[in-house]
């Protein structure tokens, strides 16, 4: 396992690498800690700003190409930069089930699973867990 190939990208992709891995630590840390406290709180509004960095700086992000210089990744972004507003408004008029079922299905959609297909043979996160 070597750094070397996500340093050697470019800021945007490190920027949005890091930031999904931030992303996922934190976001299972609050799937696992209680809920609805100040800690809780204060660790959802981080999670939400590195959501919206990784979101956001997929759009300056075009290795694969289908439309244009985008991808149905993009398509992943538009749905988090929707859904995050969604999740805190639940939260905020306390529609609690609604939240975490919102943000829950955004950590496995967008982290879990769109995580698993940056491991694929080719990708930049593969060279860095398994090696050039």
């Amino acid at each position: 396992m070597t750094l070397a190939p996500l340093l050697d990208a470019s800021p945007v992709i490190q920027i949005h690498a890091f930031a999904a891995i931030a992303a996922f630590a934190v976001g299972a840390v609050q799937l696992a800690a209680p809920k609805g406290t100040v800690p809780h709180r204060t660790i959802g509004w981080v999670w939400v700003v590195l959501m919206l960095a990784v979101s956001i700086a997929s759009f300056f992000i075009h290795a694969i190409r289908l439309w244009g210089p985008w991808s149905p990744i993009h398509l992943l972004s538009i749905f988090v930069l929707v859904m995050l507003p969604l999740g805190v408004m639940h939260a905020r008029r306390s529609r609690i089930s609604a939240h975490s079922r919102t943000m829950t299905l955004m950590f496995i959609g967008a982290l879990v699973i769109a995580g698993a297909f940056t491991f694929m043979p080719g990708r930049i996160m593969h060279q860095v867990a398994f090696g050039p």
